[in-house]
């Protein structure tokens, strides 16, 4: 019986295939960096396999001890309240199973430095067609939007230390949903400050709709 830890790869769901693929694709690489653990992944909502799915299965396998990681990047209702009702349910059914679970990504300087090879690589395109400095460019952020605003303030964050620490003139923030300003709100108030280019760079973990 493997002695170490399993481990529970909890995504959100996606009804677009292409992001449901692309966490499949992490949750494999996952597989293949630690495979002295038992790992499988399952959805919130929207996708299947569930996470109760994914539960069962490891402790088919024998598992003791499981640990729940949220493949989200911040604590919004699903990490603070979806995800915990999820895994204590598993838990009152399975009570000689001991389950841990892991905090979301959050604020890390690795996803930090992904994001400055993404808003370069846009740079760089847009460089071809005209040449600006830094000085010239609004770096605008684009969170997804939730309705705590803990979460919503740490796309602030982020936007924050990404235009300010990579040298663009200003940095504006907008999300896709639920929070405000929305992507085509901040994109008319970007547009009045008199900057020649906007990038805008949307902080999700994957594809969806």
């Amino acid at each position: 019986m493997n002695q170490n830890p399993a481990i529970m790869i909890c995504g959100h769901g996606s009804r677009d295939q292409a992001a449901v693929n692309e966490f499949n694709s992490l949750a494999r690489h996952i597989r293949e960096r630690l495979p002295e653990h038992e790992i499988e992944s399952g959805f919130l909502e929207f996708a299947t396999p569930v996470i109760r799915t994914g539960l069962a299965k490891l402790v088919d396998k024998g598992a003791q001890h499981i640990v729940c990681l949220p493949g989200m990047l911040f604590a919004a209702g699903h990490v603070k309240n979806d995800l915990p009702s999820e895994i204590n349910s598993f838990s009152l059914e399975y009570p000689g199973i001991e389950i841990s679970y892991g905090r979301e990504l959050a604020i890390d300087i690795r996803l930090l430095e992904a994001c400055k090879k993404r808003i370069v690589e846009a740079e760089r395109k847009a460089q071809k067609q005209r040449k600006l400095g830094r000085k010239d460019t609004l770096l605008m952020v684009v969170g997804r939007g939730t309705s705590d605003p803990d979460a919503n303030s740490n796309i602030s964050k982020i936007g924050r230390m990404l235009w300010e620490g990579m040298g663009f003139g200003w940095g504006e923030v907008s999300f896709s949903g639920v929070a405000y300003p929305l992507v085509d709100q901040g994109l008319h108030r970007s547009s009045l400050l008199g900057f020649k280019r906007i990038i805008v760079f949307p902080y999700f973990l994957f594809t969806g709709i």
